[in-house]
Formats: C-alpha cells, structure tokens, sequence
C-alpha cells in the first residue's frame, strides 16, 4: 500500500523542479483540490528546498495515518531520526490543539508502524509566521526515544534539524526497509467508527498478527454467512465471541458500514442498548463529518450531519418500538446487536412496557421480539450477536442463553452459526447449547472468536490479568503481572491526588485519560466524587482538555454503565468499599441510608464483580488503581474497608506510587 502522496530520496526532491512535485501531489490527491491546499504544499516544497539541501535521507508528503483518518504534512528520514513535520502556513502562535496533533501523529508512527518503534521520534510544530520562538528538543519521560514536540518557525527549523541529530544516537535509518514495516494500529472505537464511516476498511485499521484470528477474517466470516443466507434465502443468526477490547463492536461496525444503501436489500443496522455508546459514536461521526466538510471548503450544520448518521447507528430499544408500532419487515435485512448477552429477560421487557410503553399484555424477551421482528422478511434475514463474557452488570440482562431458548421454542428454520467459544464459562451458554445437539442447520466456527484484546495494544494479556484477579487466582495473576511490567504501567495508590499526577504524566499528545468507578461506590463523596452526580458522557469523552466537562478535568467520573464498550488511554480506577476483598474472598456491599449492607442475591452479586471487571479492562496503555486509605472517625470509610484489597493487589505485585 502507498501511503504517500509523494515520496523520494531528499536527493531526488531536491533535484526535481517544485512544478514536478506539486503534479504528483496533484495526482495523488483523490479529494477537490482546494486552491489553499495547493498554496500549502508550494510553500511546504519551497521551505524543505532550502532547508534540506545539505542532508541525505528520504521525504514523504502526506503520509496516510487511516487510524485517525488524517495525513502527516510531512515525514523525514535522516540519520537515526524520523521527523514528523506539521506545517501551520501563515500561522503566528502554536495553539494547544496544534502541539497535540504532531505529536499524535508521532506516536502513531512509535505506536503502530513497527519498522519505527525503535527509533527516534522528533515531532516538530511549524508555525511560519512565529516570532521569539526558543526551540528546545528534550525526550520524554516515557523513555522510548520519543522527544517532546519542537515549536519552531521557518528560519530556525534548519537549525532544529540539525540540534535534534546532535542530541541523538545511532544508525542510519534504512528507507526499504522502514517503507516495508507494517502498520498494525488499534483505533479506539471512536477513531474505528470514524475511519469506517469515512470508506477505510477494517484491514486498514486493525491489526493483523499471526498468532490471532483478526478482524479481518471474522468479518470475511460474517460476510460469507450474509451472502450465503442472502443467496439460498435463509434466515441467520450468529454468534461472535471476544475477551474484552477484542474488536467485537469494531466488527459489527465494519459490516454495517460496507451496507449503508438503505434501497439495497443488504441494508443493516447496528444496534445498541448501550446509550453512551451509541450517543457517543453518533456525535463523534457528526463531529467528523463537519470536520472534514469544512477541511474541503464545504459548511455543513452538525443537525444536518447528526441526522445523516442516526439511521446508521440506533439505539436497539428504540428498534425495537418502531418495530412494535409497524407489523410490516423492517427495511434492514441484516442486524448486528451489539453486548447482545445484556437484551433484556421477558420479566424486565413485561416490566418495561407496561410501565413506560402502555403496553400491558408484552410477554417476550428482548432477544424473542427483535428475532421475530426479522423473521417478518419473507425471503431472508441476518442476525448478528456481538458477545461479550461476563459482561452483564445490569438487573433482567438475559445473557446469551435467552437467545437460543427462543430460537428453540419459535424459530425452528434459522440456521444458527455459532462461535467456537459460546461454550466457554464466562459466556453462560454451555447448558442451553446442549439442546441444540438434535437440532439442523446449526454450525460452529472458529472464526466468529476474538481471542486477543486490541484494545491494548502495549500489553493483550490484561484482560486474562483481571479475570485472574477476580478470580481470586493469586499465582496466576502474579505470572501474568510480570509478563506485563515492561509494556504496560499497572500500579496502586492510597491517594488520589496522587493518581491524578500519575495520569498527566504518562499521557502525551490527545491521550485521553479519566476517572471510572462503579455505580454503587457511594463513600467515595470526601475525594469529590459522587457517582450519583449528572455526567454528560458525549462532553466526557469527546470534548477537549479546556472543556471542565471533558474527561481530561478529572472532575466528572465515568461509571461502568458510561463506559462500557468504550476506552481511554490511561485510566484512573478508585475502588470504594462496596466490592472488597477478605480472608473469605470478595464481600459485596451496598450503601444504603447511613451504612453498608451485604449483598444476599447471587444475581446482584455477579452483577457487581462484572462492574469492576468492566472497570478494570478499559485502558489501552496503563492504569492507576486507587484504594483510599479510609478514615478511623468515618464508620462508612473504615480503614478495614479498605486495606485487605490494597494488600491483596499488593500481594499480587502491582507497584505502589
């Protein structure tokens, strides 16, 4: 794949006439060429001609980053040091928002390019027009040759070049070589969405290792069973698996995204009953959209760009209402629901819409209704279940084992396809699949499981760390936390403050880092944080680090129900007193009037370890657990609260800060 517009040896750029390489460029560029844009690039040659002529190496003009959807200005190789260069034509300051996007872009080369990782990052901001500017180059504290982002002007970026070779050490860079290093990125699942929706495909932004079935691959599955079923006018329904930050939801969104024709019968839907997510991923592409309109001189209002994007991504619930209001088929032939384990249990759905529906007479389950309603089609049908292990953390979620109880009971012709791995513990399907034994038309796949976590791609192996640690697997857990130190920071505070300045610390460029508890850790009000408090999760996870409302403040606090099926970079995990451990195991507590009391129910129990289970798989390059100290004059916040589960992960070897 070419991911430049334009790349040479900085002999041959120099050599070639500015009107020769602005033609390739101009060639290259799939978009309108806007007259600003050829201006930019003019100027770009025109500073690089000059500042260039006495170095070797090799120059890429917009050098495709698919992860975020955007194009590096310009890439140098000289000597031991990658450049990535931002140029800001005619600009005087160096804005905030500018520093993190070169530096963004530098760590998605150090990050997910694998012929870099190794090698010198310089980040450098150009602001033409800057005066007083005072360079400095200075790594950061990460230690991975990674340097700060370098604010220069024009007549001091020869100067920058050359400082930034001083300061480092070792071999020349080998262009073949570098240009043939794979890019392997795993985009959050914003950036994913935004990518797709914007015609990158899922092989351009996943990884794609050897040792794990990649996205690929289960959406060539998926696609196989849509034409098969489209071709001999089945009804199907499959079942997808994956530890957490697997790729599930990235999965359903690639397949819905290759089918966005709504008069094309292989129209889908992806569908949700996690509203922060789909809230969230709708204003994120909305966002985008007027992004990239205004980039190419087109205005477009964010109602207009909201409203194109809400068919796409909808909430299953209000799915499910339409399809109660019309009896006839849905437009879509094909549905990808994703955390399909949490529909909803015929006693919850009965509840739910004789409470706020008016509807007193629903007797099914969620997973019932919405398998009929695309059983309405007369020709064919796709149901695709995106599940997630031990992930239910809400009352009356089903779990998978509703699904197959209702395609047992009503719908003997769909042909089931079924993940390898739906057998598994932690989904809660291994008895009710026993009844599918007899049944026709049912096949098992290998490829329907995501086995490895993308979602960090420093370290796969935390999600199995968690599952150890909660299940009380000291040993285990031990072996996995040293396999893990080198990539992945994990460590253990009794003070939040602390933890704060750990986040700030580690994240560099736009790396987004927040704070997550769990919905029932209510004495956690004297460290300012109050889970019953309103949170908006659209300004929480999308807005920048001026915004108080953003995640980035440290103020507002996530919850496992605003975060589940999203991410951060770095996250803040406090721990309160309602899940603890003790010499018995854990102990469940809810906090009610003045005081704590055990949880009894088995149901609220799981529902509680899944919690913190969600809690603790949502960072994709470190973490900071909080274990407050307590307070002896607090009865609610008694040290003994607290401190068998901070000597537990001690115990385990996490590293105290």
């Amino acid at each position: 794949m070419k991911r430049a517009y334009y790349s040479e040896t900085i002999s041959t750029f120099l050599k070639s006439t500015p009107e020769e390489i602005l033609a390739t460029l101009v060639l290259s560029n799939d978009f309108q060429l806007e007259q600003t844009q050829r201006d930019a690039w003019l100027a770009e040659i025109k500073i690089l001609r000059t500042v260039l002529s006495d170095y070797n190496g090799a120059v890429y003009f917009e050098y495709s980053i698919p992860r975020m959807g955007r194009r590096i200005d310009v890439v140098l190789l000289i000597g031991p040091v990658i450049f990535v260069l931002e140029f800001k034509i005619g600009e005087k300051e160096f804005s905030t928002y500018a520093i993190d996007q070169v530096c963004d872009y530098a760590l998605d080369l150090k990050n997910f390019h694998d012929a870099s990782h190794e090698q010198y990052m310089a980040p450098i901001l150009i602001a033409t027009e800057a005066k007083n500017v005072e360079p400095v180059v200075a790594v950061t504290p990460q230690n991975d040759k990674m340097l700060f982002p370098i604010r220069t002007n024009v007549k001091l970026l020869s100067k920058v070049i050359e400082n930034v070779l001083y300061f480092v050490e070792g071999c020349d860079i080998d262009r073949e070589q570098w240009e043939s290093g794979r890019y392997c990125p795993t985009p959050t699942i914003i950036e994913a969405a935004m990518a797709l929706y914007n015609n990158h495909s899922v092989a351009e932004i996943s990884r794609s290792d050897a040792n794990a079935i990649n996205l690929s691959q289960t959406s060539e599955a998926i696609s196989e069973i849509i034409r098969l079923s489209r071709e001999k006018s089945y009804k199907s329904i499959c079942f997808v698996t994956g530890v957490p930050g697997a790729g599930k939801t990235l999965v359903g969104l690639n397949i819905a995204t290759k089918h966005m024709d709504r008069y094309d019968d292989l129209y889908s839907v992806f569908l949700s009953g996690n509203g922060p997510l789909v809230a969230i991923l709708r204003e994120a592409l909305a966002r985008d959209k007027v992004r990239r309109k205004s980039e190419c001189g087109y205005k477009i209002k964010i109602g207009e760009a909201r409203s194109e994007v809400k068919a796409f991504i909808q909430n299953v619930h209000h799915f499910r209402d339409d399809c109660l209001s019309d009896t006839n088929p849905p437009k879509e032939h094909v549905a990808l629901f994703d955390e399909a384990q949490r529909a909803w249990n015929m006693a919850q759905t009965s509840s739910f819409m004789r409470r706020k529906k008016n509807t007193p007479n629903f007797n099914n389950s969620e997973p019932e209704f919405l398998i009929s309603c695309l059983d309405r089609h007369t020709d064919w049908a796709v149901i695709v279940c995106l599940v997630g292990g031990g992930q239910e953390i809400n009352t009356g979620e089903a779990g998978i084992g509703e699904w197959i109880e209702s395609l047992n009971r009503l719908f003997h012709n769909w042909h089931i396809f079924i993940s390898s791995r739906l057998m598994d513990s932690e989904y809660g399907a291994g008895e009710v699949l026993k009844k599918l034994v007899s049944r026709a038309n049912v096949e098992y796949i290998q490829e329907l499981h995501l086995a490895v976590s993308l979602r960090s791609f420093r370290a796969e192996d935390v999600s199995l760390l968690v599952k150890q640690l909660l299940d009380l697997d000291v040993e285990e857990a031990r072996n996995t936390l040293e396999k893990l130190r080198a990539k992945y920071p994990i460590v253990i505070t009794r003070e939040l403050s602390r933890a704060k300045e750990w986040l700030k610390r580690q994240a560099r460029g736009s790396e987004r880092y927040g704070i997550v508890v769990s919905s029932q850790a209510e004495r956690l009000k004297p460290h300012a944080i109050d889970v019953k408090s309103p949170m908006d999760p659209i300004h929480w996870f999308l807005d920048s680090k001026e915004d108080v409302r953003s995640s980035y403040y440290l103020e507002d606090v996530a919850t496992e129900f605003h975060i589940q099926g999203l991410e951060l970079d770095w996250v803040c995990v406090t721990w309160d007193a309602d899940f603890r451990y003790s010499s018995n195991g854990w102990e469940y507590w809810s906090f009610c009037g003045n005081c704590w009391h055990h949880i009894r129910k088995e149901e609220r129990k799981k529902y509680l370890k899944n919690a913190y289970r969600v809690l603790l798989t949502r960072d994709r390059q470190g973490m900071v657990i909080v274990i407050p100290p307590g307070d002896v004059g607090d009865p609610t916040r008694s040290p003994a609260f607290y401190d068998e589960t901070f000597n537990y992960l001690k115990n385990i070897g996490f590293l105290t800060i």
